[in-house]
């Protein structure tokens, strides 16, 4: 059967496959490849109940996507290009960028310049802690 990890917690080592509306558990004594589970990997399993066992990674999820953009660069963009999107451009989040520049303007025109600042410095804290995390194509931040 195929399906995808809906949690994993590295903890516990345990997590839960989703597939056609379907939750399956599994331990990490069940996986079969090499690297570990992730979030979204897409999985073929065997099902014995509500237990998902033999589980290996299906297609490009073998390796892990790698990681191409900078976090502290996408953070210094938010602080003092934020109001601009710049951050969101750099990380290809095109639509949200195009989105907080259309606002800023409209915010400009209203008379309100510092509320479109505001969104940019709320979002480099979020990138400088790791809040945000990854770009648009799902790959970590270095």
């Amino acid at each position: 059967m195929i399906g995808q990890i809906e949690t994993y917690d590295p903890d516990s080592q345990a997590g839960v496959i989703k597939t056609e509306g379907a939750l399956f558990t599994f331990h990490l004594d069940d996986w079969v490849a090499d690297v570990s589970p992730d979030e979204g990997d897409d999985v073929n399993f065997d099902v014995n109940g509500t237990i998902a066992s033999n589980i290996t990674l299906v297609g490009a999820y073998l390796e892990p996507p790698k990681a191409v953009k900078y976090k502290y660069l996408a953070a210094v963009l938010a602080l003092f290009l934020g109001w601009t999107g710049a951050h969101r451009f750099y990380l290809g989040f095109y639509r949200m960028a195009f989105i907080q520049l259309t606002l800023t303007v409209i915010l400009y025109v209203t008379g309100l310049p510092g509320f479109a600042a505001l969104w940019g410095f709320i979002e480099s804290i979020l990138l400088f802690g790791g809040q945000i995390n990854k770009d648009a194509k799902g790959r970590p931040l270095k």
